[in-house]
């Protein structure tokens, strides 16, 4: 994406209303809080198959400490 087409995008935005502008935000807010899941589950299936769990990750912030 090009800076002009973010430019263009900001420009879109600063002219919603603020009803709209406020769903916009909200509905950023759950493309966010649904990527972060997606990818907090990734990383929960990869530390299963690599055999690391809960007491793993206690275990080795011990030792760091």
């Amino acid at each position: 994406m090009s800076q002009v087409t973010v430019e263009h995008i900001l420009d879109l935005i600063d002219q919603l209303s603020d009803p709209d502008r406020e769903l916009l935000q909200r509905q950023l807010a759950a493309r966010a809080e649904a990527e972060w899941r997606r990818e907090a589950e990734d990383a929960r299936r990869q530390a299963k198959a690599r055999g690391i769990d809960q007491a793993a990750i206690d275990a080795a912030i011990r030792k760091r400490r």
